[in-house]
């Protein structure tokens, strides 16, 4: 039986201990080199682009300022980490840690581990988990001659049943439920080139709209027998299978959802495992941390944690969560 990719060495290039051997100097480096690699590392204004910039530093911090602008910045000035309060290594550690976890990284672990509030890791792991959002909600699916699998679970809105048989209610009722319990449907592309695309909706007939939108009609899609998909027979060529009856079926066309399946059994220990709470604004946000899982499963820690230190060098300012503690936004925004 072949070697599980996780516990091979390829699957582990980059160690904690690695991280934190690394001088000041080398942390900055890594920072300059992922930002600005369009520039082999070089650095360049943010505002107006120009590359005419000196360095310098102030109370030890690295900066730059622009001369054709006038506009000063630093290694994390207009992403995601700006106005950071930790050093530049702290950050790193923490996208490796985040990254070293298969289902998903506790915020409180994270709390414990960088020495910080449970506060500042929350906000902390949502900034990475939106950076790998800009990447998961660009991912193209389908196209002619491409299989897809579409499926919904739903997560979070836990109601626990009464404790006699005589008071308790039928929680499939509207009536009867917190509201927060939303499906996610994801839309899983087959090969290993296949991308996944997430969405989260109230139930799954409120979800026709985004395939159409996402997936080209040259596509041949793959579903189980929920009546919500009965639709996409009059666009795509679509095939069914009720799990009922079977979970995969060796035909001609490989009937099965089992990446989808292998997609929501991920998402789930994560929930159960180290999470616990994913419902309301934040589900679409674990759901895309899910989906950059899944399509970066097959590559080492190492360039898991180059690619997220590159969106988040690459991601604005947090519309959701800059100030987020400080209740300058609505909570409703985190979830837009």
């Amino acid at each position: 039986m072949a070697q599980h990719f996780l516990l091979s060495s390829a699957a582990k290039t980059l160690t904690l201990g690695q991280v934190i051997r690394l001088s000041d100097g080398q942390v900055e480096e890594t920072f300059m080199r992922l930002r600005w690699a369009d520039n082999n590392g070089q650095a360049y204004c943010p505002t107006c682009g120009s590359t005419d910039c000196y360095q310098s530093r102030r109370r030890g911090a690295l900066r730059w300022q622009c001369k054709a602008c006038h506009k000063d910045f630093s290694l994390t000035s207009g992403t995601i980490f700006a106005s950071h309060k930790m050093p530049l290594r702290s950050y790193l550690l923490a996208v490796c840690l985040f990254c070293n976890e298969v289902k998903g990284k506790s915020m409180l672990a994270m709390s414990r581990e960088l020495g910080t509030s449970y506060k500042a890791s929350f906000v902390l792991c949502h900034k990475m988990r939106e950076s790998m959002a800009a990447e998961v909600a660009a991912s193209q699916i389908g196209g002619a001659g491409k299989k897809a699998e579409i499926d919904g679970a739903y997560f979070g809105g836990y109601i626990k049943p009464a404790n006699r048989k005589e008071k308790r209610v039928d929680r499939r009722l509207a009536a009867n439920q917190t509201g927060k319990r939303k499906v996610v449907v994801i839309i899983r592309e087959r090969g290993s080139e296949g991308r996944t695309l997430p969405g989260v909706f109230r139930n799954e007939a409120d979800a026709l709209n985004f395939i159409r939108k996402s997936v080209p009609a040259e596509t041949t899609l793959y579903a189980d027998e929920a009546s919500s998909w009965n639709d996409l027979h009059a666009r795509y060529e679509l095939h069914r299978i009720n799990h009922q009856e079977a979970y995969s079926l060796r035909d001609e066309v490989q009937t099965h959802t089992n990446n989808a399946e292998g997609f929501f059994s991920r998402l789930r220990r994560g929930e159960i495992g180290h999470h616990h709470h994913v419902a309301g604004p934040y589900l679409v946000r674990f759901a895309q941390e899910a989906a950059f899982r899944e399509d970066h499963k097959r590559i080492s820690n190492g360039e898991q944690v180059d690619k997220v230190v590159r969106l988040a060098m690459r991601s604005p300012k947090s519309p959701a969560f800059c100030g987020y503690w400080q209740r300058h936004l609505p909570l409703k925004d985190a979830a837009e």
